[in-house]
């Protein structure tokens, strides 16, 4: 389906505006400004800026460079590969390796005038500011995330809750059927959420962090924990009592997932069962303790789980849904 995006947009006023405003200026090679504009329009408004401080940099060091080796070398076609093999690893050691494409539509610049002059070397710094300043006009709008990052909130949670009712049910039958695909799923849409939340960190000068991010970044270790247990559900060869108990706990949980935290009070229904099996009687079988002791590391890491939980501050209750 064709699609025109928000960037795109931008990008084509940016570009418009760029070459027009340098054409009005009567600037040499004015079209060059909209190619600036179109390299400097980032995804994001920190990018932008240092995108755009990166190749003011560069610009600068290319036209040192243009004078010292057209002015003290020769206008020749070797003398600009000579260039290139200087400038562009000097770029990199400087952290502006962003800057030399920008830079290198300069240099030709410089290269085809036969004569660097003062004049010229105003006109590219001008082509520069205007290129750059035109997109960093357009970056000042970015649309709001804040709905997107809702909705895979409510989609991850949903789908946290079909994986804990998919293990009550594994352990109380383990010939249960298991959709591997709900893991794919949940795993594309904790990443694709995360990713979103750091855009939007991106798009705040002021702001290091995002709840959003917290929360992704909370969800995917949980994840990861959730990845840890399911091979423990799969050892299970032996229908023993806390089976049943834990696969209760489990189910309770899926249920109860809304906007408050409870993480604490699970961890202490979590601390009560374990003291309980801790309490019955030693197994007699080996297919029976093999089982306990698995049964006893889905403990540790369901308590790993919800201690992570416990740990995040939490959306704030104007905006957030459930969080548990």
């Amino acid at each position: 389906m064709f699609r025109i995006g928000y960037r795109t947009i931008k990008t084509a006023v940016g570009t418009a505006a760029a070459i027009g405003v340098a054409s009005m200026l009567g600037l040499e090679n004015y079209a060059s400004a909209g190619i600036i504009a179109i390299l400097c329009i980032q995804n994001t408004k920190r990018k932008s800026v240092k995108v755009s401080w990166s190749r003011i940099a560069a610009c600068i060091i290319a036209m040192a460079f243009s004078y010292i080796f057209f002015e003290g070398i020769a206008y020749h076609p070797i003398t600009i590969g000579l260039l290139i093999l200087f400038f562009i690893p000097t770029a990199v050691a400087l952290k502006i390796k962003e800057g030399i494409v920008t830079s290198s539509v300069i240099i030709l610049h410089l290269f085809t005038s036969n004569h660097i002059t003062f004049s010229l070397i105003g006109n590219e710094l001008m082509l520069l500011l205007i290129g750059i300043s035109t997109a960093l006009i357009m970056n000042l709008y970015m649309p709001s995330v804040e709905s997107k990052m809702v909705n895979m909130q409510t989609q991850i949670e949903i789908q946290f809750k079909e994986i804990f009712e998919q293990m009550s049910s594994y352990l109380r039958d383990t010939h249960s059927e298991w959709n591997d695909g709900l893991l794919i799923e949940t795993e594309k849409l904790i990443k694709e959420g995360k990713t979103i939340a750091f855009q939007d960190v991106e798009n705040h000068f002021l702001r290091n962090e995002n709840t959003y991010y917290l929360y992704f970044t909370m969800r995917e270790k949980q994840f990861v924990l959730i990845n840890r247990m399911l091979p423990l559900l799969q050892s299970l060869n032996f229908e023993a009592e806390q089976r049943e108990m834990i696969a209760e706990f489990v189910e309770d949980l899926s249920t109860h997932i809304h906007p408050g935290n409870t993480a604490l009070l699970y961890l202490k229904k979590l601390y009560d069962m374990k003291l309980i099996i801790e309490e019955m009687p030693m197994p007699k079988e080996r297919e029976e303790f093999e089982t306990r002791a698995a049964l006893f590391q889905f403990i540790r890491e369901m308590e790993e789980y919800l201690q992570l939980k416990q740990s995040f501050r939490g959306i704030p209750s104007s905006k957030r849904r459930a969080v548990t």
